[in-house]
């Protein structure tokens, strides 16, 4: 078997520093640094346990497994979708989530996920989703929360997966750690092909990871790593509401040259240093690349050549972060940190001239060609402090500036970034333990948005007399409680204010003034294991955001609506049985509400759907399983849906659709060595 033999080779790469120990995998070295579960109140995680026996198209696939994120799925190629909650959603506009690879941060410029796809599933330890307005450590992006990937540290094993499915799906998977009592090493490999639910949607993908660690001794720490991904996809198009009815996995003629080319690259180093008990630092240094050339039609229409586009990004970041956690005594614990990150980005647009499939060759006009940089400096502090028994008050602040360029090359005219001068984030949060098996929590704290891309709203080539960041004021009351052990649930209630929202998609070079904006929602969630054998999680948040203020594009007031593309509710619903020998059954649901497409909300609710999940893994014997997977069980329809008010003429606007896949089954062997 191809995956025994690869296998065989990455153990012969491990072994000059393997030593004979147990097979553990090791999270990370023991710190007195704040864990995010102890400090902040509303953390949601999920292990390997959970992602054991899933296949994930797409990596970031794996936070619809998490209560309250919804999924944005385009599914067009490399642009395959994106996860959201607290009310933001996936379009671009808005991202409202700070994506961080072992505390790497990884959004691209926009704020968009795309270095998610970095991450072989395989090697995934744990997934944190941290919600709201309280956690000091981090500022850019960080709007309504962050999501955290944890990848394997350290350990001794030896992983291959091998999956086929439905479509031509093939995928191999390698996983490999080694550890001695100096150096660790970790590997990680992904190979994926499809060709997709939907004609023209072939696409390949190439991931890859290594993670060197030397410990010279208890108090030091230093290492690296380094990731790559490369993508070659195939772009199926969206369809009009009657060609959906026609043929809904059908690409139409327009699409046969769409396709998209994603080059990404990683590398860090780290140290770390613990001379006490009660002290600790670490220092990071990183380099994020994307290398991202997309070409894309997005309608038939022929009376302009904007919906033929070519879009091109290059974005280079590199940054330092920085970290001091002291335990002055039993009651108080107090942590700094400070960043810094360089961004030197281009973008090019260009737009194509009518033809039956679009003639990409040469294009007729340049939209957008512009090399822009965002520079950011920022610093925090936050204790931990124990006033009473059952007592735990976290205050904290943050500060970040940001300085930039840029260079229109038609032109060669240039411009500075809008001066917010240092934006204040104060944040408090209190936590009373009311017995053991019970606590309740309240927070606030507030986070900002400022504008990215390479546009003239983010760059004025006449600077504004004054210039305020969009500051999101949150909050949040709850409770948490275990019934039983192993049991546990959450309740909570939650509110983000924010002042001078814009919606901004610097790929389109649009951005809308929604002024005021009100998120708020109800987050219930519970998860259970009975009898040993049965475990049950469940979750539903029920959410809205409205705007307070603001006009639409056409200028028209869109105070009191919804903000668009955000489903009133989120759910999932899951239960894994383990009382067969060897055999573990599972079920599990997500449940997305339907949204409007329009600012105007005019345009009727689209996109809700339920979908069930099932699998089966059994273990052939202590080293090799079987996993039986099918998704979408029932065989529902549903599709993503957005209002097209950019590429078709006035009064011909109307809805586009990205439909989703039907059933699928996919087959796949695991080997542990």
């Amino acid at each position: 078997m191809c995956a025994a033999a690869c296998l065989a080779a990455l153990n012969a790469l491990g072994t000059a520093q393997a030593q004979a120990l147990d097979d553990v995998t090791v999270v990370a070295p023991r710190t007195v640094s704040l864990p995010s579960r102890q400090i902040l109140t509303s953390v949601d995680a999920i292990g390997a346990e959970r992602l054991a026996g899933q296949h994930f198209a797409q990596s970031w696939e794996v936070l619809g497994l998490m209560p309250g994120v919804q999924l944005t799925e385009f599914r067009l190629g490399a642009e395959s979708g994106k996860p959201s909650f607290r009310a933001f959603n996936g379009e671009g506009y808005i991202n409202g989530v700070k994506l961080l690879i072992d505390g790497v941060p990884s959004n691209v410029n926009s704020g968009n996920l795309r270095h998610f796809d970095m991450v072989v599933p395989l090697d995934l330890e744990s997934v944190e989703v941290i919600k709201g307005t309280n956690d000091p450590r981090y500022g850019l992006h960080n709007i309504g929360g962050n999501v955290q990937l944890f990848t394997r540290q350290g350990g001794r094993y030896s992983e291959g997966r091998v999956t086929v499915g439905s479509w031509g799906a093939r995928e191999v998977q390698l996983a490999l750690g080694r550890e001695g009592p100096r150096w660790s090493q970790n590997y990680a490999l992904q190979h994926q092909y499809t060709e997709g639910h939907r004609d023209h949607g072939r696409s390949e993908k190439l991931a890859a990871s290594g993670k060197w660690t030397f410990r010279p001794n208890s108090a030091w720490t230093l290492g690296v790593t380094a990731r790559l991904s490369q993508q070659d996809a195939q772009e199926a198009g969206y369809l009009t509401a009657a060609e959906l009815a026609a043929d809904r996995f059908q690409s139409a003629a327009r699409n046969a040259n769409d396709h998209d080319d994603r080059a990404m690259q990683h590398l860090s180093v780290r140290v770390g240093h613990q001379p006490t008990d009660d002290l600790q630092w670490s220092s990071l240094l990183y380099v994020n690349s994307i290398d991202d050339d997309r070409f894309v039609t997005y309608t038939g229409y022929s009376g302009s050549n904007a919906p033929r586009q070519r879009r091109h990004w290059v974005e280079d970041q590199s940054g330092w972060i920085g970290q001091l956690t002291w335990r002055l005594n039993e009651r108080l614990t107090l942590e700094a940190g400070a960043n810094l990150e360089q961004q030197a980005n281009r973008y090019q647009r260009y737009f194509y001239a009518f033809a039956v499939p679009t003639d990409f060759s040469t294009p007729a006009t340049t939209s957008n060609d512009a090399n822009y940089s965002l520079d950011n400096v920022g610093a925090y502090m936050q204790g931990v402090w124990k006033p009473l028994p059952g007592w735990k008050v976290v205050p904290a602040l943050r500060m970040d500036q940001f300085t930039g360029h840029v260079r229109y090359n038609a032109t060669g005219k240039a411009a500075s970034l809008k001066d917010y001068g240092w934006i204040p984030q104060p944040k408090l949060s209190v936590v009373h333990a009311l017995n053991a098996q019970a606590n309740v929590y309240a927070n606030w704290g507030k986070t900002f948005q400022i504008l990215t891309g390479s546009g003239s709203n983010a760059y004025p080539s006449t600077p504004p007399a004054s210039t305020e960041p969009s500051i999101n004021t949150g909050y949040e009351l709850g409770s948490r409680w275990q019934w039983a052990p192993q049991s546990e649930a959450r309740l909570a209630w939650w509110r983000q204010d924010a002042t001078d929202e814009v919606a901004n998609l610097p790929s389109a070079g649009v951005a809308q003034q929604l002024g005021a904006t009100r998120r708020e929602g109800v987050d219930l969630s519970a998860s259970a294991t009975v009898a040993d054998h049965w475990k049950l999680w469940a979750s539903q948040s029920w959410q809205q955001a409205k705007v307070r203020g603001g006009y639409a594009l056409a200028s028209t007031s869109v105070a009191g609506k919804e903000v668009f593309s955000t489903p009133r509710y989120v759910a999932n619903v899951g239960m894994a049985y383990s009382g067969l020998p060897g055999w573990v059954l599972g079920v599990q649901g997500r449940a997305q509400g339907s949204y409007f497409i329009d600012d105007l909300n005019a345009q009727g609710k689209h996109g809700g759907h339920v979908l069930f999940d099932a699998s089966v893994r059994h273990a052939l014997s202590p080293t090799v399983s079987v996993d039986l997977q099918v998704k979408n069980l029932l065989n529902r329809r549903h599709e993503y849906v957005w209002w097209d008010n950019f590429f078709w003429p006035s009064g011909a606007y109307q809805p586009m659709f990205s439909p989703g896949a039907p059933r699928a089954v996919y087959l796949s062997v695991q080997v542990s060595l």
